[in-house]
């Protein structure tokens, strides 16, 4: 049925076009009004031809019928040209629009300039920037070019001290101490660049990164103009579990001071309170956060000191902690469980100062800096705290973990009873897939004595010895 359908709908459609066709070719395309031309009167245009062969008076004395007569309206079609309000401002006077006035034209011809590629002057916004684009990308070129002489030339002066230090150098782990080149710099972006080390007795491993100054950024050179900046490094030494006590100390600058208390979880939580360096025999520009009195005193022994006073300048902040997490949380995240943490040394040294551009000198001056790390590694292996040193971080890391379980405990309950909760949904959808109707009874009646007992009144049970 629906074959014969089909076939009678093709059929209809082929007719369609052949009708259609056919009655397109009957009819002009070009000549839309021929159907008229029958019913015009050709009567006018024959007395008119007829009187024209006739003399003029007897064209006067003609009879012509009433029906004959061509009246003619007196405004015709080509009056408006008379009109003096249709053309203001021309200077011709009316009924003489054929005649040439003697008053000369007001009318200016404009002289159209010649093409603008002969004028570069107005070509200056393209001009301007192109010349842009050349000198950021000559800037890109260059302060990359800077950037990894700076890198090379930091990797030639401490490659041996690594070597002496580190059985492993280099992100890739087939490289060894022995081929280690100048390429085990891992290049992060054309400013920032990473290297890591392992293979030492008290420490799993260290990673150095190199902040750089973005010598290749045009916007961040002109801004070095405003507010200059120095070319970093940051050292991270993951330090053993087994051999470093609990305690943390950070020694920083004024400003890193700041930032630190305020944003480093470890350091707001256990030692918020800032104290002046002098006070340790560091330089006045340095405060220290320490939770353990007597770790401060034995780490900044006179070496370091020493240390701290010839090279103030190179160096931002020391961070020691057992209790290393990060920033702190924001305020809107929550969380249900205590963060990790890890035994850490944070190193900041300033490769260059404001003002100075990286030289070999420098890379000479920051070898005992680098030596340093080692040194603290090393001393913090030996150092043992007290008894009563041991005793106050112990009570200490118990205060912060009861605060945080208390603070937590509404939110860990929810979630709780959302487990609980999902768990039984789960239970009850497996529940109503089985067939077995009795099953099904029996966890109703379960669930209906579980909520009974839940919306019953507690009542607490008090025990009475008898006298």
């Amino acid at each position: 049925m629906k074959l014969w359908i089909v076939i009678a709908h093709i059929a209809l459609v082929v007719t369609n076009l052949w009708v259609t066709a056919h009655f397109q070719e009957e009819i002009p395309e070009d000549n839309e009004f021929a159907e008229f031309e029958d019913f015009e009167e050709e009567k006018p245009s024959v007395l008119i031809e007829h009187a024209s062969e006739l003399p003029p008076e007897e064209v006067l004395n003609q009879d012509f019928e009433e029906d004959d007569i061509l009246v003619t309206d007196g405004d015709t079609e080509f009056d408006h040209f008379q009109d003096e309000e249709e053309f203001e401002g021309l200077d011709v006077a009316p009924g003489n629009t054929g005649q040439k006035n003697d008053e000369p034209s007001t009318l200016t011809i404009t002289k159209v300039p010649f093409h603008l590629r002969d004028r570069w002057d107005s070509y200056y916004l393209e001009i301007l920037m192109i010349l842009g684009l050349v000198v950021y990308f000559a800037n890109f070129i260059v302060g990359r070019n800077k950037n990894f002489h700076i890198v090379e030339q930091w990797v030639v002066d401490h490659k041996q001290l690594l070597m002496d230090n580190f059985s492993l150098i280099g992100h890739s782990s087939s490289k060894s101490n022995e081929n280690a080149g100048d390429d085990d710099f891992m290049r992060q972006s054309e400013s920032q660049f990473s290297l890591y080390c392992s293979g030492r007795v008290g420490c799993e491993s260290m990673l150095i990164e190199l902040k750089l100054i973005k010598r290749q950024d045009l916007v961040a050179v002109l801004a070095q103009l405003v507010r200059p900046q120095n070319d970093q490094i940051h050292i991270e030494v993951e330090l053993s579990k087994d051999e470093i006590d609990n305690f943390v100390l950070a020694i920083a600058t004024k400003r890193i001071a700041m930032h630190l208390v305020r944003d480093m979880a470890d350091i707001s939580v256990y030692c918020p309170e800032k104290r002046s360096g002098e006070k340790f025999g560091l330089p006045s520009g340095f405060y220290v956060m320490s939770e353990i009195p007597e770790a401060t005193v034995a780490i900044l022994d006179t070496r370091i000191q020493q240390i701290f006073t010839k090279y103030a300048p190179y160096i931002e902040y020391i961070h020691i902690s057992d209790q290393f997490s990060g920033r702190k949380p924001q305020e809107d995240t929550t969380q249900l469980t205590m963060p990790e943490v890890k035994r850490i040394l944070l190193m900041s040294l300033n490769i260059s100062l404001k003002g100075r551009t990286s030289n070999p000198e420098t890379h000479e001056k920051f070898r005992p800096l680098l030596q340093l790390v080692f040194y603290l590694i090393d001393k913090l292996r030996r150092f043992k705290l007290s008894k009563e040193g041991k005793n106050k971080a112990d009570k200490n890391r118990l205060r912060v973990e009861e605060a945080f379980l208390k603070t937590t405990h509404a939110a860990r309950a929810e979630a709780a009873a959302q487990r609980r909760e999902e768990r039984r949904r789960v239970e009850h959808e497996k529940i109503l897939q089985e067939e077995d109707p009795d099953k099904q009874r029996k966890w109703e009646e379960k669930e209906q004595r579980r909520l009974a007992k839940k919306r019953a009144p507690r009542t607490k049970q008090l025990k009475v010895k008898a006298l």
